[in-house]
């Protein structure tokens, strides 16, 4: 037997001298160095019990369910007892005997299988894993029939609240140290610990630390008992009333793979998918737990038109006709926002639509503050290039650098990897920001510390107080969205990759971004890559889209198009779902919103766009609609319906519906029709857009004294949290309260200077919000950090600014 290993994108089959021959009941077997037993005997199918033991957690032989024979260590000697099978490594010469050929280790296997069951309760008829449990399944097929115990079995009081989402029976725990071993190695948040000794040894929360994680979720799953269990799943349902599908996360650009459990058309869980290239086996707890936001009374099921004030509910054919009357009337006059939360066949529609139907490059779909420098970046590094940096290349790379970009709030399982990378192979990385923040410190970074807006200056010449940092071709570069706002960052990013020979990883935080770059919902870009103002490029998209001809013009940005319509220029919008506080400024969304002249929504909930809509056409959540996200690999991630509902649409069957009312063909209707289309476009083999002019940086990034001799005013740090008030996490009050305390950051020199005690107020010339003060010894002065979406204290809309840009800071007057 050989052994094949992957690394990166090839693969090599390892050589003899690397090989260890053992004999596993008397069958040979030929495996990598430093493998453990219990995985060779897998490879030859023989599946040895185990409780403690996880393939991506260090052994620890807690259990002692595995229990092997070992006749022979290889040097003609062997072991005098039963040894765990989970913490041992092969040897050349090995001679291992499992329970199905060594009675002595079959009577040790049932021995401690007694042992767990002599405090565990009989509960499984109420106990959430009951149907699903390794204890249950081995209890039959390695205990056994009976038990001779006849004491009184332990208890406790029962549960223990970990956090509002995850609760703990402790009589039920079996000491595997599955859910410590992974919070220490993989979360790094070390909120549950063993404690006591002995008997009365137990699962707890950390003294010095509460639980307080984006990944407490995956203890549950791994937990082999139903120890711990979701305080949203608890008690609601039986393992085998559950039907089962596999799909994709839709929480970030990860494209983490998940499966969907539901029970009489609505969906109960959702638990972690096994995709080693990409997640592995973790997920965060907003991709696991937040999916009942489409539950709600603001659930659209019925299209809305506008009738004088208010809005009523119409048929199908009402609203369609009444959308066509009105796009007809704004003839190529329309802006079209999709917002990038799409799928990408969705997100395909509205690109084509625009083109073909309206005749107008003004489409857009970045919900979000962006600059005009970041369209022609994703024009030249991003769209079309397919399948770049990969989770794969992070953990193998020999540094990151990482700028614009907070790996544990915006990178989901990137920051897992580069944890991991750092634990496992002492990654080395660095983060260009104003301070370390909690994620990249959990990852063992470095900071390199910028005053918001110095981004450029910090990617030209990346240096720590230690010196130069050092990249290489096995480097990686990692960018933001939120670079996007600093002058020249992306430019500089560039630049430094060209000189260096590091690789550039563009990570957005939305799951459709990527997929809306690839398909061309950029009012620079077609898909592919195509440059919208290459005649080449046009002719080689309207021939595939078989359309006479296609706008010429570079259209305009999303704000611009919102500016335009609250001017009177821009005759009818057609919006997907985006919300005005996804951008810098609601208040010019919302003007908008009410100046233009006529406003299609397509949508799944009510919201501030399809209260001022005329026709609100509504569209299936995600989990009844099949489609695809491109993550920020590159990489496609598909996935079909959950849950079959009848007259569910899609935005792709919608627009479909209007082009047919306003006279055109959109030519795609399905998810296949448009997969088919984009495969038979490809990415663009022509030139490629060119980069952005270098457009140099502001103020200083290392920790002087920043930009302002006012003590009371501050250049402002921000960036969403994982967990704020995402209008995803509604119905989910066990998530929601799991979310991190809002603080505001800053240097003692700066909170000292501006006479900043407790509490800050921090203002513009539009409004005021008041945080709780956190001193960063770290920081560079003149610098403050806010969360970007704190429950009711969204920046955008009190003071309608993002990262880069002057706030006023004040101590608050008691």
């Amino acid at each position: 037997m050989t052994a094949v290993k992957n690394e990166g994108s090839g693969a090599e089959v390892e050589k003899k001298e690397d090989l260890v021959t053992i004999t596993i009941d008397d069958i040979e077997v030929s495996v990598p160095k430093g493998t453990l037993v219990i995985r060779a005997a897998e490879l030859i199918g023989v599946e040895i019990p185990r409780f403690c033991d996880h393939p991506l957690l260090d052994p620890v032989g807690a259990c002692r369910q595995c229990m092997v024979e070992i006749p022979d260590m290889g040097n003609g000697r062997g072991m005098p007892k039963p040894q765990a099978s989970c913490t041992i490594t092969v040897m050349p010469g090995m001679k291992v005997k499992t329970q199905l050929t060594s009675p002595q280790a079959e009577k040790a296997q049932h021995g401690v299988m007694e042992l767990l069951l002599i405090n565990h309760p009989l509960d499984c008829p109420i106990c959430d894993k009951g149907g699903e449990c390794p204890l249950q399944n081995q209890a039959l097929s390695h205990g056994n029939g009976e038990s001779r115990y006849d004491g009184v079995k332990r208890v406790y009081p029962k549960p223990i609240n970990l956090s509002s989402q995850v609760l703990l029976d402790r009589e039920r725990c079996v000491l595997c140290a599955r859910c410590t071993r992974f919070s220490e190695q993989i979360a790094g948040d070390p909120f549950i610990k063993l404690m006591d000794r002995g008997a009365w040894q137990q699962v707890n929360i950390s003294e010095e630390q509460p639980l307080e994680s984006y990944w407490s979720g995956n203890t549950i799953q791994i937990c082999p008992v139903g120890a711990l269990t979701s305080a949203a799943y608890r008690f609601r349902s039986r393992p085998f009333d559950l039907v089962s599908v596999p799909s994709i996360a839709e929480h970030d650009s990860s494209g983490s793979a998940i499966r969907v459990d539901y029970r009489r058309s609505t969906v109960m869980r959702r638990l972690a998918g096994d995709d080693p290239e990409v997640n592995e086996e973790w997920i965060s707890d907003k991709d696991r737990f937040a999916f009942r936001y489409g539950r709600g009374e603001d659930r659209l099921t019925q299209p809305l038109v506008r009738d004088g004030d208010q809005l009523r509910e119409a048929s199908w054919p009402e609203a369609i006709d009444a959308a066509v009357a009105g796009l007809k009337k704004a003839g190529s006059s329309v802006g079209v926002l999709p917002g990038g939360r799409l799928t990408t066949e969705d997100a395909y529609g509205y690109s084509k639509f625009a083109r073909t139907v309206i005749g107008t490059n003004d489409i857009d779909y970045r919900a979000r503050p962006y600059s005009a420098e970041e369209a022609e970046f994703l024009a030249a590094a991003v769209a079309g290039t397919g399948l770049g940096v990969t989770f794969t290349d992070l953990e193998n790379a020999s540094a990151v650098l990482m700028a614009g970009f907070e790996p544990e709030d915006e990178g989901g399982v990137v920051f897992l990897r580069l944890r991991k990378a750092n634990r496992k192979n002492g990654l080395t990385s660095f983060q260009i920001a104003s301070h370390l923040s909690d994620g990249a410190r959990k990852i063992g970074a470095t900071l390199i510390p910028t005053v918001p807006g110095a981004e450029a200056e910090a990617l030209a010449n990346p240096a720590t107080e230690a010196g130069a940092v050092e990249l290489d071709e096995k480097s990686v570069i990692i960018v933001g969205e939120r670079l996007a706002r600093s002058p020249g960052a992306l430019t500089a990013a560039l630049d430094l990759s060209a000189r260096t020979g590091a690789r550039l990883a563009w990570i957005p935080r939305r799951a459709g971004e990527r997929g809306a770059v690839e398909t061309g919902c950029l009012p620079n870009l077609l898909p592919g890559g195509r440059p919208v103002t290459d005649p080449s490029a046009r002719v080689d998209t309207a021939t595939a889209w078989e359309s006479d001809s296609l706008p010429t013009l570079t259209g305009r940005s999303a704000e611009e198009i919102f500016a335009a319509a609250a001017g009177g220029d821009v005759a009818a919008l057609l919006v997907g779902g985006i919300q005005p506080s996804d951008f810098r400024d609601p208040a010019l969304v919302k003007n908008g919103l009410e100046n233009a002249g006529f406003v299609v929504s397509l949508e799944t909930r009510t919201s501030a766009v399809t209260e001022r809509a005329d026709v609100v056409l509504p569209v299936g959540l995600l989990e009844e609609r099949a489609g695809s996200f491109v993550n920020w690999e590159g990489r496609n991630r598909a996935f079909d319906v959950v849950i079959k509902k009848p007259n569910t649409m899609s935005d792709l069957r919608v627009l479909a519906a209007l082009a047919d009312g306003l006279g055109h063909d959109l030519g795609v209707r399905t998810i296949d029709e448009a997969r088919a289309e984009l495969a038979e476009l490809g990415p663009w083999e022509g030139q490629r857009a060119k980069a952005p002019e270098l457009v140099e940086g502001r103020g200083a990034h290392g920790s002087g004294s920043g930009p302002f001799s006012d003590p009371n005013t501050a250049v402002l740090s921000t960036w969403r949290l994982h967990i704020d008030d995402a209008r995803a996490i509604d119905g989910e009050p066990h998530l929601a309260a799991t979310a991190r305390t809002p603080v505001a950051r800053l240097s003692a020199r700066t909170a000292e200077a501006a006479g900043i005690g407790d509490m800050v107020v921090v203002s513009t010339s539009r409004g005021s919000v008041s945080f709780p003060t956190e001193i960063v010894d770290d920081m560079p002065a003149g610098v403050i950090w806010l969360p970007t979406r704190a429950p009711g204290l969204a920046l955008s809309d009190h003071l309608a600014v993002s990262s880069g840009e002057v706030v006023r800071i004040e101590g608050v007057t008691r």
